[in-house]
């Protein structure tokens, strides 16, 4: 008999501590394998499988590329890696960023409906912007279970408010409700009805995610093209559509959420900005001492000129700054 015995998490901002109260209360003798991919920088050490082996009963470790799937054993992305399932192993993947981050949430959940279908129980937890929701998208047209958290409670709850927001959530549960939530569903047969047959689309996906040439799969069969580009590499991006969401995906394999696009794009004109006022002082200082040079040499004409070109490169800069530093504060909440 079946049972929904592979649960995939996503967090991120705040998901510690949601993690750990849930992992607590997990007795010993859970029946399913825990998956979870939460954001974190490639440069720092996670210790994320420590805390959790900590917290509860069961064994929690960064995932081994090739690592066979056991049954009460908690699997942890680790840094600067993509965490995917196969039908009996692991495997771990350099592939593209999604969303900002590798580990990303949507590749995780994406590749468990894909193998396991009916029997993945889809958890998002606590993150901001909205990594996990096209991942649970996935989830649940494959027919598998979604449970987020209660956003009320979440300490950032961007995440979870995305996913009820666009996809038909099982379970919205506060903390302490969602172990026992798991035990309970891990526990239950699955249905005869299942969801509906894994595209073609998420195959691409999932392929792409497990190092596959993107442009060789034909990114462009996902969506029609936007009048947008990637910000990673700059190739044009295809708009894709679950249902009522929208993201994108360039012909490299950089995927985006509309929210995680937004964030991106932010950045860059900021950057950009900053980049800009770098560039137009370099050469105010330059034409100082191009005029100081002049008026050295006794050409008290060209000295003046300099010192026009001067003012009007300083008010240049000046105006930069104050774009900078406003586009600085319309992203302070």
């Amino acid at each position: 008999m079946q049972t929904h015995d592979i649960i995939v998490v996503g967090c991120s901002a705040g998901g510690l501590q949601a993690l750990t109260k849930i992992v607590k209360e997990l007795p010993r003798d859970f029946d399913a394998a825990v998956f979870i991919a939460s954001h974190i920088s490639p440069h720092q050490r996670s210790v994320l499988p420590q805390l959790l082996s900590k917290a509860g009963m069961l064994k929690a470790s960064h995932a081994v590329n090739g690592e066979e799937i056991k049954p009460g054993q908690i699997y942890v992305a680790p840094p600067d890696h993509h965490l995917l399932v196969e039908a009996r192993h692991i495997r771990l993947t350099r592939g593209p960023k999604e969303n900002r981050f590798r580990p990303a949430i949507d590749p995780l959940f994406r590749s468990a409906a894909q193998v396991f279908g009916a029997r993945v129980i889809g958890v998002v937890l606590s993150g901001a912007l909205d990594d996990g929701t096209a991942g649970l998208w996935a989830v649940k047209d494959c027919g598998g279970i979604a449970v987020v958290q209660d956003p009320s409670e979440a300490q950032q709850p961007s995440m979870p408010e995305s996913a009820l927001n666009n996809v038909a959530v099982d379970y919205c549960k506060p903390i302490f409700e969602i172990a026992q939530l798991l035990v309970t569903l891990s526990r239950e047969p699955v249905g005869q009805k299942g969801g509906t047959a894994v595209s073609k689309e998420m195959d691409i996906e999932t392929k792409i995610a497990l190092e596959d040439d993107a442009a060789k799969l034909d990114v462009s069969r996902l969506g029609e093209l936007s009048e947008f580009t990637c910000p990673e590499c700059h190739g044009v991006l295809v708009r894709i559509k679950d249902g009522g969401l929208e993201r994108f995906r360039c012909h490299t394999g950089h995927a985006f959420s509309t929210g995680s696009l937004l964030a991106e794009l932010t950045d860059y004109v900021e950057d950009s900005l900053w980049n800009a006022i770098r560039a137009v002082e370099e050469r105010v200082r330059l034409l100082k001492h191009l005029a100081q040079h002049a008026a050295e040499s006794n050409q008290p004409q060209l000295a003046e000129s300099i010192g026009c070109e001067i003012e009007n490169a300083q008010m240049r800069a000046d105006l930069a700054r104050q774009a900078a530093i406003r586009e600085t504060a319309d992203e302070v909440p």
